[in-house]
């Protein structure tokens, strides 16, 4: 409910032209911010002197909203600045003489980032699930769900290239990324030290 009033909130007050504009934007902001937060829970148990847990039912309610608005994030992004044609967020247009196909400018950096955190996330939303430790067992499930880790750096980076060299977004929206990505790095951090 909270992600979906968030995810409302910046989609009505967004002065984009168009649906999908909005709808990539309104996506993005929660999506980091839940993203965070499936980081800062463990660390704030192990702050709190509670005993570290395998699987949090919050955490993975959490993971769960995050991955479901990143995943959605992804997928409408890819209509936002190249509409018909979102393979061009990858590769340069035929038209274009590149040595090298593949995106290696400031936009495909922002993309393949991108593209890596969903990737990511849409693999530990099919195994965020009792059936899924069950079947990989403790160890091998949770070697899996710390690739959360790897998504949240990727989704940072993507985050950042597209504030700054791609939209150059307003000074509050970069400040409330920092902060996301700030906080669980610090609780991470903080947890790791408290656990050692």
């Amino acid at each position: 409910m909270i992600t979906g009033l968030c995810v409302w909130a910046l989609y009505v007050t967004r002065s984009y032209p168009d649906v999908i504009s909005r709808l990539s934007f309104a996506t993005a902001y929660p999506a980091l911010a839940l993203l965070a937060l499936t980081l800062a829970v463990g660390p704030w148990r192990t702050l709190q002197g509670k005993p570290a847990v395998l699987s949090l039912d919050l955490r993975r309610d959490i993971g769960i909203w995050a991955g479901i608005a990143g995943i959605f994030h992804a997928i409408v992004g890819q209509c936002v600045h190249l509409r018909g044609r979102p393979w061009l967020y990858y590769v340069y247009d035929g038209k274009e003489p590149h040595l090298f196909p593949l995106r290696h400018d400031l936009f495909g950096a922002a993309n393949f980032t991108g593209l890596g955190a969903a990737l990511v996330l849409l693999a530990l939303l099919a195994m965020s699930n009792d059936a899924s430790l069950r079947q990989m067992g403790a160890p091998k499930w949770k070697g899996w769900q710390r690739w959360n880790y790897a998504s949240f750096g990727l989704t940072a980076l993507h985050c950042f290239l597209y504030q700054l060299g791609v939209e150059n977004q307003k000074l509050p929206f970069i400040i409330a990324a920092i902060l996301c990505i700030a906080t669980a790095a610090i609780l991470q951090c903080a947890g790791y030290r408290r656990r050692a």
